[in-house]
């Protein structure tokens, strides 16, 4: 399996209005923490995130988390 690329070594935080969306699971998407399809070629996939109500949200931004698509606080053993 290939192995994610960090893209921050923190969570990304957002206010977001209801909707799909899908999170960037491989690190490499130029619009994170959404995807944009440079997963292609990989065995990774990005993940749907359904929100029903408004409002903030804190997406995995290191790609490890337990609970993706949302940071779990996974980042901080990737901070110096």
């Amino acid at each position: 399996m290939t192995e994610p690329h960090i893209a921050k070594a923190g969570p990304y935080v957002l206010d977001l209005k209801p909707g799909t969306y899908w999170w960037c699971a491989c690190g490499k998407s130029k619009t994170q923490p959404f995807c944009d399809g440079s997963h292609k070629g990989t065995d990774i996939e990005p993940v749907k995130y359904e929100l029903s109500q408004a409002g903030k949200v804190a997406f995995c931004g290191c790609k490890h988390s337990a609970k993706k698509p949302l940071c779990d606080g996974t980042h901080k053993k990737f901070q110096p």
